[in-house]
């Protein structure tokens, strides 16, 4: 797994945002268009400190958006919660999964139904690294 870690004091690089939606249907000429700048960093990383990014491999989160390729903030800051999409080690093993967490049953639920869920069992070490608070992927 190969990590990437945000630099300690990023100088800002903002770009251009729209201050309307791009309706992914039929466009609304009546929005009202209003310009600001929007900084990626501050953008997708809550607290630097407490983030870093992984790259996917695989396809076992594929309906939840996340494919093969793509980055993953990961926030170490956050508390796991029920239905959070973590970055956990399982017996040292990384994977990227939903954690469910229901009448003192774990487990990490894939969003690809060619995926079993993984149950934990008692003998079985379970790390939650971190919650995973966007996902970043390129198209070309």
């Amino acid at each position: 797994m190969q990590l990437y870690l945000p630099v300690a004091a990023p100088l800002p690089q903002s770009v251009p945002l729209f201050g309307v939606s791009v309706p992914a249907g039929f466009p609304s000429p009546a929005d009202d268009y209003k310009d600001s700048l929007l900084d990626l960093n501050r953008y997708l990383i809550r607290d630097a400190a407490s983030s870093f990014m992984v790259r996917v491999s695989g396809d076992s989160m594929a309906d939840a958006g996340i494919h093969h390729g793509d980055l993953l903030v990961v926030d170490r800051g956050l508390p796991p919660l029920h239905g959070h999409i973590v970055l956990a080690a399982i017996d040292g093993a990384f994977t990227v999964k939903r954690l469910h967490r229901r009448d003192g049953r774990v487990a990490l639920l894939a969003e690809n139904a060619a995926y079993a869920p993984l149950e934990l069992g008692g003998e079985q070490e379970l790390c939650i690294w971190g919650v995973v608070t966007a996902c970043v992927k390129r198209f070309t």
